[in-house]
């Protein structure tokens, strides 16, 4: 479990209708944009509980460690919501790759 007295808790954050709500995850140590994914209550709760990130997929139905298969799991270092409440930021050591596609990043497609 993550040991940091919070300024909010799971109960304050707002989820959509679904009972979802994005959360961007970040490199810590560089500030690189890895992935976004959704989470529910209870894979925020995991997240906490374990210091793994877990999420919600919408495809699937299911909750899903990120990591768990291909053992790049990633550490939680902080997780922080915004200032609605409504997205939350993971900073995280992720040790390798982030994408399914197999890149370190989900973002690698430049628009401009």
């Amino acid at each position: 479990m993550l040991n940091v007295k919070p300024d909010i808790n799971i109960s304050k954050l707002k989820f959509d209708a679904q009972g979802l709500i994005p959360c961007v995850v970040q490199q810590w140590d560089t500030g690189e944009v890895l992935m976004v994914a959704w989470m529910n209550a209870e894979s925020v709760r995991l997240t906490l509980e374990t210091g793994t990130t877990w999420f919600w997929s919408r495809s699937r139905q299911e909750l899903w460690n990120k990591g768990a298969t291909s053992g790049n799991m990633q550490q939680v270092r902080e997780l922080w919501a915004d200032c609605d409440a409504d997205t939350l930021l993971a900073k995280v050591d992720s040790p390798g790759p982030a994408c399914h596609t197999g890149a370190r990043s989900c973002f690698f497609n430049r628009i401009v």
